[in-house]
């Protein structure tokens, strides 16, 4: 079975236990930042393993779940609870799936979140950063032959974080007074941290922060001709004169200080697009 016919048995299968809910705009979850849920108002949900050809996350911090509901002003979102990452083993074509099954679900805007360590000198531990570019430091997730039926064989990327999302974005988190930045997300294989020599190499490159996700899903968003808005959460810093140990506790307790403004600002943000 190839991969499109494998998205419409995995549609189907969604549509059949949501009663067909057709949601409008997706949102990926990264590290932690689970919390976002809390104000949706869900009404279906079904776990991965209920559903064909998902794989099932293996992080901490990641619950497994599509959840389908209705945001304050009514509209409908998909929020996948816990994404899946290429150091875990899986493919691109694995890590990037879900984002297929949303497209032909319904989805046209798609919200990625992720926990990021920040090489910005004027950045620190809890800041919120909308992405406004990209460095792909993994294997693209399209490689190999192209079908069109999803879209182009070569897919312009100058665009790849909505530059109307972004100023969206700003201008929102202007209003309510939450302060933000903007800046590269460089995207590694991972699942090691980055040493300080590598941090300091992404900086060079014009990296304003590092992560192990993201990036695949944008550039398959893309191509899918969806509407990408990336927000990250600074959880640790690094490339500095001294290094810096970093474990994945201290990352979710970072991404747990920022919660309460990233909710605020991502509930008003989708609301008001």
């Amino acid at each position: 079975m190839d991969l499109f016919e494998k998205i419409k048995e995995t549609a189907a299968c969604i549509n059949k236990e949501t009663d067909r809910y057709e949601p409008e705009i997706g949102v990926i979850l990264g590290s932690g930042l689970g919390g976002l849920i809390d104000e949706l108002k869900v009404e279906k949900t079904v776990s991965y393993k209920d559903i064909p050809h998902f794989p099932v996350s293996t992080v901490s911090g990641h619950k497994g779940q599509l959840l389908f509901g209705r945001l304050g002003n009514g509209r409908k979102v998909v929020v996948m609870q816990g994404r899946f990452h290429y150091y875990e083993g899986y493919s691109m074509q694995e890590v990037t799936f879900p984002v297929y099954v949303m497209q032909a679900l319904g989805v046209k805007t798609l919200l990625v979140s992720n926990a990021a360590g920040g090489m910005n000198k004027d950045f620190q531990v809890g800041d919120i950063m909308f992405i406004n570019d990209q460095i792909n430091l993994l294997p693209n997730p399209l490689l190999g032959p192209n079908d069109e039926r999803f879209g182009p064989r070569f897919p312009s990327m100058h665009n790849a974080y909505d530059k109307d999302l972004l100023r969206h974005g700003l201008a929102t988190a202007d209003r309510l007074g939450i302060k933000v930045r903007q800046g590269v997300y460089v995207g590694t294989s991972g699942p090691t941290y980055e040493t300080p020599a590598e941090y300091r190499y992404f900086r060079v490159i014009g990296g304003d922060a590092v992560g192990m996700s993201t990036v695949p899903e944008t550039i398959v968003a893309n191509y899918l001709g969806m509407k990408v808005l990336g927000l990250s959460v600074i959880s640790d810093l690094g490339g500095g004169e001294v290094a810096v140990e970093v474990s994945h506790e201290e990352v979710l307790a970072a991404v747990e200080k920022a919660i309460p403004s990233l909710i605020r600002l991502v509930k008003e943000v989708l609301e008001t697009l």
